[in-house]
């Protein structure tokens, strides 16, 4: 691209005092007129490139002022100014939120994401985004209709087994936008203005600094802490158990663990307590998992069947997280006490768009189908260690880098997400270390590639776990290591 500049391209610039040299920069006008700059305008628009100008031109100032700049290095900017003021609009106005490899290990990374998508789901996501859909309009009988209907009859089937009229749906589901929303709505239905029993060792708190009790008092129900940090009993939620009592409360541990000296009321002696008492039992399970975790060798994560089956009333749990779908709420229950949250206006609030419905519906399709490899979070779980290390040998015999020395080790994959923290995934790494840069060092070239690379920095090394990595991925990993190490 040309970057003259009818009043200054020949301009000739010497050593000089920084007052000379300020005199010598362009106005914005001036820089507005050269026709490199003009021509940026019907791209980027008249204002987006004032902006820019004036970014660039703020720049030299202050190198200027610094003493960094001197009568030459002013030439050779105003040389390039066009230049710089194309890229620093590039910069400016190219999307924030961008793709990344995920090379961690780390499933359900809640930084990275969380659960990415099937290819099913943003299929459907860009056919009802790209068009007019009948989100809350039946077209059969031409009125307006509900958005739930889209995925309650996939949850009728997957929670609720053969429905027929012979075995009505005894479980519905409903769909907010987290699963805070999801625990904030129930508690706020059933039990406003109540008291909730909850053992004081499941008090805990979520990411990003929120807590299970801030979120209770924004639903107006009032807490009743019982118990011990570390041993709970039935007979301690029992004895707490008074008429002001709307609902006992179980929050899974999801994102630590207690060991050592403690006790835990079962799920199954909480259900009895409740019935005896006639007081809803609600679950909140954070992660939640439609499939059986052991089949994976994982133990000890309740799974939503599990919790309905042995008869909790309303279960909270999260879409983006073990089901591997959008970020969601999905509160599952008892028929009555979800159409008393379906009919809370803090349901219209919470309510999620037909973009969170497409891709629910179709990560929901593949569950139906048993097409577990369609989600790719239940994929990568499901890669065994000797999977994971052939393509990692594949690919370190592609790297073309000397100084780059790349071995093949035993590791360990985490679900991430708050799920199962205690839990790990057989894997083998690609360990790396480079002749005269730090592992830290090394980690931030790989994350300054395009697309940037995350990986893990362990005991001097770079550690790189493909599980996570999608095979097409690949070849933009091993060009990264042999451009930023050659």
């Amino acid at each position: 691209m040309s970057s003259s500049f009818s009043s200054w391209d020949n301009l000739q610039v010497k050593t000089a005092a920084p007052s000379e040299l300020f005199r010598k920069l362009p106005s914005v006008d001036d820089v507005m007129r050269g026709p490199s700059v003009d021509s940026l305008a019907a791209s980027y628009g008249h204002d987006s490139v004032v902006e820019a100008a004036r970014a660039v031109l703020g720049r030299l100032r202050e190198a200027i002022a610094s003493g960094l700049l001197d009568g030459d290095g002013l030439e050779l900017a105003l040389l390039g100014l066009a230049g710089a003021v194309e890229n620093q609009l590039r910069q400016a106005l190219a999307y924030s939120l961008r793709p990344v490899i995920n090379a961690t290990g780390v499933i359900l990374h809640t930084n990275l994401g969380r659960a990415p998508l099937g290819e099913a789901a943003i299929e459907h996501i860009r056919e009802t985004a790209a068009s007019y859909s009948n989100l809350e309009f039946d077209v059969a009988i031409g009125a307006r209709g509900k958005r739930d209907v889209h995925v309650d009859r996939l949850f009728l089937r997957l929670l609720n087994g053969a429905v027929t009229s012979e075995k009505p749906a005894s479980v519905s589901t409903i769909v907010v936008n987290n699963n805070a929303a999801a625990v904030l709505l129930a508690l706020n239905t059933l039990a406003d203005g109540g008291e909730v029993v909850v053992s004081r060792g499941e008090l805990v708190e979520i990411g990003g600094s929120f807590r299970i009790p801030d979120v209770m008092a924004k639903s107006g129900a009032i807490l009743r802490e019982v118990g011990t940090t570390n041993r709970t009993r039935t007979a301690d939620y029992e004895r707490a158990i008074t008429e002001r009592t709307r609902l006992l409360l179980r929050v899974h541990r999801s994102n630590f663990e207690i060991t050592g000296f403690t006790e835990q009321a079962s799920t199954a002696e909480l259900v009895a307590l409740a019935r005896r008492c006639g007081i809803p039992l609600m679950e909140d399970l954070g992660s939640g998992a439609l499939f059986d975790l052991r089949s994976i060798g994982i133990t000890g994560e309740p799974g939503v069947l599990d919790s309905l089956r042995i008869g909790v009333d309303i279960v909270t749990y999260s879409g983006d997280k073990l089901l591997g779908g959008p970020q969601a709420g999905l509160i599952s229950g008892g028929l009555e006490l979800v159409a008393r949250m379906r009919a809370n206006s803090l349901f219209r609030a919470l309510r999620v768009d037909k973009l969170i419905y497409a891709a629910l519906e179709a990560t929901l399709l593949a569950y139906v189908k048993k097409d577990d490899d369609a989600v790719p979070a239940l994929r990568m779980m499901r890669l065994t260690k000797d999977a994971v290390g052939e393509r990692a040998e594949a690919l370190a015999a592609r790297i073309d880098a000397p100084n780059l020395k790349v071995e093949i080790v035993e590791g360990a994959s985490l679900i991430g997400g708050g799920a199962a923290p205690s839990s790990v995934l057989p894997t083998r790494l690609l360990a790396l270390t480079c002749e005269g840069s730090s592992a830290d060092e090394l980690a931030a070239r790989l994350r300054d590639s395009e697309p940037p690379v995350i990986a893990r920095v362990e005991e001097g090394r770079v550690l790189l776990d493909l599980r996570t990595v999608f095979p097409e991925q690949d070849g933009a990993v091993v060009a990264a290591l042999n451009r930023i190490v050659a």
